[in-house]
């Protein structure tokens, strides 16, 4: 095989997901306490290794915090700096907003859900999201993806189960599993579609530009 038709074949085969998102849930709470060693520290690393030796996170045990720690460190690392100043002085919603989003570029699963069943069933009037939605689009993955094949039914619940965490603690799905429109402010709105393309394709909106300046 040529070079060129092995890159072909390389480009034609899905990244693997990365699946390691069961440790707590959106972490806005641990992610307003570490935001702001960053905007000091400029370094992930710093804040994750201050993080960890003081205890920032008041995890209970130091297993868990430094699990904590390491995990809230790597959706923050994928926001912007700008998003992390916004993050800092963010309500509680908007953290939640942030936070959100975060999780769904860290973890291409939970973007590709959030894109494709959320806010489609969002755009097609569906009221409810439930678990099945998420079972369903799971297995549709599955038959590119080998590593969701070989997920077992335990590890599934854990994924579906923090996922729809998240959703409730980022206020876009209520308890009783109902779609909530989400109203972003327009800070939050105006980084998310700084992006290309717009990040409002993770959160069950209509608006696809950020507000008007």
């Amino acid at each position: 095989m040529g070079p060129e038709r092995m890159d072909d074949a390389l480009a034609a085969v899905p990244r693997r997901y990365a699946l390691s998102f069961t440790t707590g849930a959106l972490l806005a709470r641990e992610a307003a306490l570490l935001a702001p060693v960053f905007v000091e520290r400029r370094d992930w690393e710093r804040v994750r290794d201050e993080a960890v030796a003081r205890n920032l996170l008041q995890a209970r045990t130091s297993s868990t915090g430094v699990r904590l720690v390491r995990e809230t460190v790597k959706r923050l690392s994928a926001l912007a700096d700008d998003e992390i100043g916004l993050l800092v002085e963010a309500t509680a919603s908007e953290r939640a907003h942030l936070m959100w989003a975060a999780a769904c570029r860290r973890y291409e699963l939970i973007g590709e859900f959030a894109e494709e069943v959320l806010r489609e069933r969002f755009l097609l009037l569906a009221s409810t999201l439930r678990h099945e939605d998420f079972d369903t689009f799971v297995r549709a993955k599955a038959l590119w993806h080998e590593e969701l094949a070989q997920v077992t039914e335990s590890t599934l619940r854990k994924l579906r189960s923090n996922v729809f965490r998240m959703l409730q603690e980022a206020e876009l799905l209520s308890e009783a599993g109902l779609i909530m429109p989400v109203v972003l402010s327009d800070p939050v709105a105006a980084v998310l579609t700084a992006r290309t393309p717009s990040d409002l394709r993770y959160f069950p909106t209509r608006l696809t530009e950020g507000p008007v300046r």
